[in-house]
């Protein structure tokens, strides 16, 4: 009987022992699942951080923030006003804000947003959105984009302001047509066989989410850009209509007009600081550094550039730039005479862009051979005089430099003398035919300069048509508001 009991209690030792051991086992078991799933999840969770700070450098390259925020207002949250032809609209909020923002919108509702053109209530954007060159970007990037925001933008509770488009022009159907015809069908860039590959990676990101064309490319009578690409000939990137009474001059290797006279290294520090030796960004553009440009990576602005300097030559418009010093002669001796604005220049302009219109380098640009000044349309240097501007401040370049505006201190007539002398002096050879009455439109209404006449003609002077006068250039554009100089909380 006790061997017995011995049997028992060593049957039940051995018992518990292999449940203990069994249940330790099942223990660690459990631990190193435990611990592979959360390797896993960490390594999800880094993956989808991966994913948004990537999302994050795309919406810098498309420079969504500049558009979608309202002056002083609130990023990404919309309100920004857009004047066109046919009334005002306003940026929309973006943030994921599920009522008012995107916040429900399924990656398929954003993909056709963004590239397609399409809300989600399938209605068609207007081309203020500049799809037609958001239709190339790769779904890489656009997943990453709207990664970004989802998670990694604020959700901003603002609602959306309705369009102030009167009917029957206000109906959205229409803009439906337009985007069959001039839209492209979206497809990923890919870039021709043998293309160097920094070439090709600036292609993307010029025709792609830089969207460069929208502001540098001539619009047609369907306020269609001309060419999205080098394909479409010379007119692709050839300067576009005022926008917000600033010309986006061209990017094509024409010497007077365009960045012929510019290296790589030019563009490249153009686009890092927005300041170089012999130019300094201004007007809309301010505010593609300031919000955009800067924060590009060394490679991407590198990249840019030389895409830029390979596109196809264009025929120069008016042959090459050659400096006449016969302008600062004149005005070191004092001897202004039978040169109107020649006093008023002397007087308000020379102390920062010299006699010599040289300038002072990565501050004042010179005005000698600059593109912007001897455009078809004197525009942004009439703007700039009457209304000031301001060179922003970048990472690159943190010293805000300002330019007052004169339209309190000279009168139109004045101002309209000292446009036309700096677009004439110094070698530079555009019309000298700016009148007081386009200057006091300017200062007063704020309309742009005409150079535009009724009915329909060429790229200088195509209209709507013979019952409507074209008050934006060649083909219409859009002239949405710049932060620069005006949103100091930005």
């Amino acid at each position: 009987m006790v061997r017995h009991s011995h049997d028992v209690i060593r049957h039940t030792s051995d018992t518990v022992v292999k449940t203990m051991i069994k249940g330790l086992k099942a223990a660690l078991g459990a631990v190193a699942v435990g611990l592979l799933a959360g390797t896993s999840l960490a390594h999800a969770q880094s993956a989808d951080d991966e994913l948004v700070k990537k999302g994050a450098y795309v919406a810098r390259l498309g420079d969504c923030v500049a558009c979608h925020t309202a002056l002083h207002g609130q990023v990404y949250a919309g309100g920004l006003s857009i004047q066109t032809p046919i009334g005002t609209i306003y940026s929309t909020n973006i943030t994921p804000d599920p009522t008012h923002g995107i916040g429900t919108y399924t990656f398929k509702e954003f993909d056709e947003a963004v590239r397609h053109g399409v809300r989600k209530d399938g209605s068609t954007l207007y081309p203020a959105m500049p799809y037609p060159s958001f239709a190339r970007m790769t779904q890489d990037d656009m997943k990453a984009l709207y990664a970004y925001f989802m998670h990694g933008v604020k959700p901003v509770a603002q609602p959306n302001k309705p369009a102030g488009i009167s009917w029957p022009l206000s109906m959205r159907w229409p803009l439906s047509i337009w985007r069959s015809v001039f839209a492209p069908a979206p497809k990923d860039f890919t870039p021709a066989p043998g293309t160097d590959a920094d070439i090709a990676r600036g292609e993307y990101l010029v025709t792609g989410p830089g969207h460069c064309g929208a502001c540098h490319t001539p619009r047609g009578f369907g306020m269609q850009e001309k060419a999205l690409d080098a394909s479409g000939g010379a007119d692709f990137l050839s300067g576009g209509a005022p926008i917000d009474n600033w010309i986006a001059p061209s990017l094509r290797n024409d010497p007077v007009l365009g960045l012929g006279r510019w290296s790589e290294d030019d563009i490249y520090q153009f686009l890092k600081s927005g300041r170089i030796d012999h130019s300094a960004v201004f007007g809309g553009m301010a505010d593609v550094v300031g919000w955009s440009t800067q924060y590009f990576t060394d490679s991407d602005l590198r990249a840019m550039a030389k895409y830029l300097k390979a596109l196809p030559p264009v025929p120069p418009a008016r042959g090459d730039y050659k400096y006449d010093a016969s302008t600062a002669q004149a005005l070191d001796s004092n001897n202004t005479s039978g040169m109107p604005g020649a006093k008023e220049y002397v007087e308000q302009c020379a102390i920062c862009h010299r006699n010599d219109g040289g300038g002072v380098a990565r501050m004042f640009p010179p005005l000698a051979g600059n593109p912007v000044v001897v455009s078809e349309n004197p525009t942004s240097v009439a703007h700039i005089i009457v209304a000031g501007a301001v060179l922003p401040p970048t990472n690159w370049a943190p010293s805000a430099v300002a330019m007052p505006g004169y339209k309190n201190v000279l009168s139109d007539q004045q101002i309209a003398d000292v446009v036309n002398f700096i677009r004439t002096s110094w070698g530079n050879k555009a019309p000298a035919n700016v009148t007081a009455a386009d200057i006091q439109k300017l200062r007063v209404d704020h309309a742009p300069i005409s150079t535009y006449s009724w009915g329909f003609g060429g790229n200088d002077t195509a209209t709507w048509g013979v019952f409507h006068p074209q008050p934006y250039g060649a083909g219409w554009t859009f002239a949405p508001q710049t932060h620069t100089g005006e949103d100091e909380a930005q």
